[in-house]
């Protein structure tokens, strides 16, 4: 039997909590899942890919453990290990702070791993942004900030935090999907979400990827690197920061996305619902001049082209990332 101690989150499917197992006397996280259809159907999903992942990762590195599951009055509950704060929150409590470059390097070979991992057991993500990735412990170090922003002043907070240990844990895995499934519907949390997604090009493994390489430039520079809630905007963003959208993928848009394309090209900045629209993609500083800064930064960079490929046939897989010179420390090796 758990008690429970305190409310962790909350969110669309229902709440986590935190309890303690009275059998173990561990601490776990339970999330309980609202008794509506289509969450519970999610939450079975999760389910069958965390006893999936579990099976094959007896070492539970890579991603979250399911301790147990039940259902509780109509409620699915599962229980998890007790992890620390999503990257998310980490982030946020710090003022949006971008991360270390050593951090970043470390978080990044993980996170690669994980869907290495994911991959080779032919599973898609398809919902990795920061507050799916948890720092395994809650611990961190307060150092002084010698980089005060005239925000950070205003709040007086004159240290940043520094996670004591950079392991982290992917989680949620109810949107997760099978290889061999129909691939034709939206997925991802849009600010992570890849061009073939939006364009109705159908989606594989590579949108997991896409995904990566926009949390990587978070953590880099403390904010999401496409603030949209719109889709031409979106791909408008896109092809600031990273130039032009391939032609053959233009050409092949899916019916939903048609209106996004005149004549060949992004209907840009004509089709702008607004001019804070248009001014929203114009102050976006391209990937190539996005400032690091460590001896490694060209690689960062070299790593990020490669992960956010527009054409999923050409982009990084995992594996393939892992062996990037930023990510193994090879600097001296040409890449």
């Amino acid at each position: 039997m758990n008690k429970i101690l305190r409310k962790l989150g909350e969110g669309t499917f229902g709440q986590v909590l935190d309890c303690l197992d009275r059998e173990t006397g561990e601490t776990v996280a339970i999330k309980v899942v609202r008794s509506i259809k289509k969450y519970r159907d999610a939450a079975m999903t999760e389910i069958d890919v965390l006893q999936l992942l579990k099976k094959n990762d007896k070492s539970g590195r890579r991603c979250v453990q399911i301790r147990s599951w039940f259902d509780y009055r109509n409620h699915i509950c599962i229980v998890f290990e007790m992890l620390g704060p999503s990257l998310y929150d980490f982030l946020r409590k710090n003022n949006y702070r971008p991360f270390p470059v050593d951090l970043v390097r470390e978080i990044g070979r993980q996170l690669l791993e994980c869907v290495a991992f994911m991959h080779d057991l032919r599973l898609i993500h398809t919902d990795l942004k920061p507050e799916n990735i948890l720092f395994v412990s809650p611990e961190y170090i307060k150092i002084p900030d010698y980089k005060l922003t005239s925000r950070s002043i205003t709040e007086g907070t004159y240290y940043k935090r520094l996670p004591k240990s950079g392991a982290i844990k992917v989680i949620d895995f109810g949107s997760t999907a099978y290889e061999h499934q129909d691939h034709n519907y939206i997925v991802s949390t849009r600010h992570y979400r890849a061009p073939e997604v939006i364009l109705g090009l159908g989606w594989s493994y590579p949108c997991d990827i896409w995904s990566v390489g926009c949390i990587l430039v978070e953590l880099c520079s403390g904010e999401a690197l496409f603030q949209t809630h719109e889709n031409l905007e979106h791909l408008a963003m896109m092809e600031r920061v990273l130039g032009p959208l391939p032609q053959h993928m233009l050409k092949r848009v899916g019916k939903h996305a048609e209106k996004y394309v005149r004549r060949g090209r992004l209907d840009w900045p004509e089709g702008a619902t607004s001019r804070e629209s248009i001014k929203a993609v114009l102050k976006l500083p391209r990937l190539q001049v996005m400032q690091h800064v460590d001896h490694s930064a060209g690689y960062l960079i070299d790593l990020l082209q490669g992960l956010l490929r527009y054409d999923p046939s050409n982009r990084l897989t995992a594996r393939e990332a892992l062996r990037h010179p930023f990510l193994t420390g090879d600097y001296y090796r040409r890449f």
